[in-house]
C-alpha cells in the first residue's frame, strides 16, 4: 500500500494534536520554553497554517505567511517523530514551495535549528545567521533563506 500525503488547514479543533506533536519533539527540535509560542500561535486562528495527513492522520504542521512578492515565512514546521524520514518533511516542502512560488514570493525565510538546517539546506536554503543557544541552551537557531 502506497503512503497518501494530504494537506489541509488548521482549526481550532486540531490544537491538542498539534500540542502532542511539539511536545514529542521537546527537547530535541524544539525548547520547552517555546511552548507558550506555540500555544499563543495556535490560538490566534493562524491563517496559513495547515496541517499534513499522513494516511488520513495528523503527522504535521506547517505555516507559510508574507506579503506575496517580498518574502513568505516558514514557521512552526513540525513533524511527528514517528514519521519523521518517511518522506512528509519533503512533501511539506514541496507544498512549500509550490504555494511561495504561486504568491510570486521571491525567497522563503526559514527560522532553524542546528538540527533542522540540512534538511532546508537539501531544498536550497542558506545560512544568513547563526546565534549560539539562540532557542535555548545546547539547541542553536540557524536563519535561513531559500531563493525561488
Amino acid at each position: 500500500m502506497t503512503a497518501q500525503i494530504t494537506f489541509r488547514p488548521y482549526s481550532s479543533a486540531d490544537r491538542d494534536i498539534c500540542l502532542a506533536i511539539f511536545y514529542a519533539n521537546c527537547p530535541e527540535f524544539f525548547a520547552v520554553s517555546e511552548r507558550i509560542d506555540y500555544e499563543r500561535f495556535l490560538d490566534s486562528d493562524p491563517v496559513g497554517y495547515e496541517l499534513c495527513l499522513y494516511n488520513g492522520s495528523i503527522a504535521g504542521a506547517y505555516g507559510l505567511t508574507g506579503n506575496g512578492a517580498a518574502r513568505q515565512n516558514l514557521s512552526w514546521i513540525l513533524l511527528s517523530p514517528r514519521t519523521q524520514r518517511s518522506g512528509i518533511g519533503s512533501a511539506i516542502m514541496r507544498k512549500v514551495l509550490s504555494l511561495a512560488k504561486m504568491a510570486g514570493s521571491a525567497q522563503i525565510h526559514i527560522a532553524a535549528s542546528h538540527l533542522s538546517a540540512p534538511f532546508f539546506a537539501t531544498f536550497g536554503a542558506v545560512t544568513v545567521r547563526e546565534s549560539k543557544n539562540g532557542w535555548g541552551i545546547g539547541l542553536h537557531r540557524i536563519d535561513m533563506e531559500l531563493h525561488l
